[in-house]
């Protein structure tokens, strides 16, 4: 499959992973297959990885496990500024914390979500962003108003922009009309695609990057997807969102790190459980994530 890079002028810019973290059956971190995972998404075409994200369950490890996670993506990706580190939590002391440590092991970017350990003003938001931008490594905001309750829209967006607290924006709350009041309010604001399942909508509308889940499993052909879609070339873009589009719409789900998973092991990617353990799936949705996944891989998707 077509996999050649766009050019990518900037650290988050192109096919981000968010990368699940990689569990053994007791739940403790194989660090090594994580590593082998990440080299396998690099050499797939992929433009980097994002540990430490909800992906990677981040609000579930120890201070050093996630340190080390991001020290093993650093290695495994051959070059810092392909990793972008989650570096988010409950309070702007500790995401700076993170980011030092993010920026001590070669990152070229961070991710970051507003405070999350209670329904935030503007005020504390344009101040936890502010705090964490200190630091220097570029900040990616994550919009994610489901998860957090804190809506970072375009005009407060824009506003971080103005401050030079953020350089782009993960976009996730589904919402594609927000491309374009985003690109009217803050013009140098970077778009991010933030939701596997409105890919090429946002890819349309201007983004010039995806934090993507389900290269996890099949890389190759969301990278091809992706610039497809960036480019304009629908007669690739199209057939291949249709078919992929089963999986793709796993990501605005709550189940997602299980579906993933699973799916992974389809594709024989190791991902292992979840931490904490989750209520299984319903048979019903494991069969469809299989049945979605091997059609894709029958169809010469990989």
């Amino acid at each position: 499959m077509q996999t050649n890079a766009l050019p990518r002028t900037r650290p988050w810019h192109g096919v981000m992973v968010a990368t699940p973290v990689t569990l053994r059956e007791d739940r403790t971190i194989d660090y090594d297959a994580y590593a082998t995972h990440v080299r396998g998404l690099i050499e797939a075409g992929c433009d980097g990885v994002v540990p430490n994200g909800s992906l990677g369950e981040y609000q579930t490890l120890t201070d050093d496990e996630r340190d080390q996670v991001v020290r093993v993506a650093v290695e495994a990706a051959g070059d810092g500024s392909r990793v972008m580190p989650g570096v988010s939590a409950y309070g702007s002391a500790e995401a700076r914390r993170w980011a030092e440590r993010a920026a001590e092991a070669g990152a070229g970017s961070v991710l970051l979500l507003p405070p999350n350990g209670y329904r935030c003003e503007e005020a504390a938001v344009r101040a936890h962003y502010a705090e964490v931008a200190e630091v220097g490594v570029p900040v990616v905001a994550y919009n994610n108003p489901f998860d957090t309750k804190v809506d970072l829209a375009p005009e407060l967006l824009a506003r971080l922009h103005r401050e030079g607290s953020i350089v782009a924006v993960k976009e996730f709350s589904g919402d594609v009309r927000r491309a374009y009041e985003i690109a009217e309010q803050a013009p140098g604001l970077d778009l991010l695609i933030g939701a596997d399942d409105v890919l090429l909508e946002l890819a349309l509308a201007g983004a010039v990057g995806w934090i993507a889940g389900c290269p996890n499993m099949l890389p190759s052909c969301c990278v091809e997807l992706y610039r497809a879609a960036v480019t304009g070339d629908m007669a690739t873009a199209l057939p291949l969102y249709r078919e992929l589009h089963p999986l793709l719409r796993w990501d605005s789900k709550p189940e997602f790190v299980q579906a993933i998973k699973a799916s992974m092991d389809v594709v024989g990617r190791h991902g292992g459980p979840t931490r904490p353990p989750r209520f299984p799936l319903p048979a019903e949705d494991v069969a469809a994530i299989r049945a979605a996944t091997e059609k894709a891989l029958a169809g010469g998707l990989s």
